[in-house]
């Protein structure tokens, strides 16, 4: 999916009035029992540097500004957002990684997609009332906290950052498009091909990979709960790759050995030219 920029300008030409934080809006999740941490300036966030992200107007980041309403830092394992609940917050995620999940009554778990810096979490709740999958941290995780309430006005006086939000919506599609391909019809290596060079690339994007190295805070069972898979078979599935001297994995540092090997197993073709919108 290609990005392609939108004007952006305001329809009336004003900047809605900003927002006293009061008590309330200044309290983390309580199901994430964050600390508030200083608060970064959207102007100079540390991800808008990156060349992965597009370019903002000034006007765009002035009206992100008041749009956020603080960060919060939420612990490992911390729940952000649960399925079949409503959260009054929307959040991208600064720091930290965390997935996106969903539950059968009996406690099997499918791990729908893990989410790094830059990525926006709780649209649903948008357009549903209610969150349609969990999100649960994997590491500690600093998060822009933005109101659910606000997002309107977002449509109505900024349709670029409107369309923003679709491009994330229809990314976020694409990318279970490719999920439900991979546990429907590649083999247990390729899945795991798949998943482990679209997390290292993801992590790349954002300055997390140093050479061929990144660290990954996930566990084999969050592979199995992803990929469809039972815990001994996911094992066995990377030590497989691991014997063909394709990857290395120890202490949670991942290693790429043979990418173009890796790549043509998992038939991957790479988006990493896309400029990505950052909310």
């Amino acid at each position: 999916m290609t990005y392609r920029r939108q004007p952006a300008k305001w329809l009336d030409h004003r900047m809605p009035p900003r927002a006293k934080a009061s008590k309330t809006s200044q309290k983390t999740s309580p199901s994430a029992h964050g600390r508030q941490p200083k608060q970064t300036q959207c102007l100079k966030c540390p991800l808008r540097a990156l060349n992965v992200f597009r370019d903002f107007q000034p006007n765009e980041v002035e009206f992100v500004e008041w749009f956020k309403t603080g960060e919060f830092v939420s612990d490992e394992g911390a729940t952000l957002l649960m399925e079949g609940h409503s959260s009054p917050h929307l959040y991208t995620v600064l720091s930290g990684w965390a997935f996106r999940y969903k539950m059968l009554p009996d406690g099997r778990r499918q791990i729908m997609n893990f989410a790094l810096p830059g990525d926006f979490l709780g649209l649903q709740t948008s357009m549903f009332n209610e969150m349609q999958h969990s999100v649960e941290t994997l590491t500690k995780t600093i998060l822009c906290v933005f109101p659910r309430d606000k997002i309107w006005s977002l449509y109505e006086k900024f349709p670029g950052l409107a369309y923003d939000l679709t491009w994330i919506a229809s990314r976020s599609e694409r990318m279970l498009d490719e999920q439900l391909l991979a546990v429907g019809r590649r083999s247990s290596q390729e899945r795991m091909a798949f998943v482990l060079l679209h997390l290292y690339y993801k992590a790349a994007s954002v300055g997390l990979v140093n050479g061929n190295k990144v660290l990954f805070p996930f566990t084999q069972q969050h592979l199995a709960d992803a990929l469809g898979l039972s815990l001994v078979h996911t094992n066995k599935t990377l030590k497989a790759l691991y014997a063909r001297k394709w990857i290395k994995w120890k202490d949670s540092v991942f290693e790429l050995v043979d990418e173009a090997a890796l790549k043509e197993l998992a038939c991957y073709e790479s988006d990493a030219s896309q400029l990505r919108p950052l909310i």
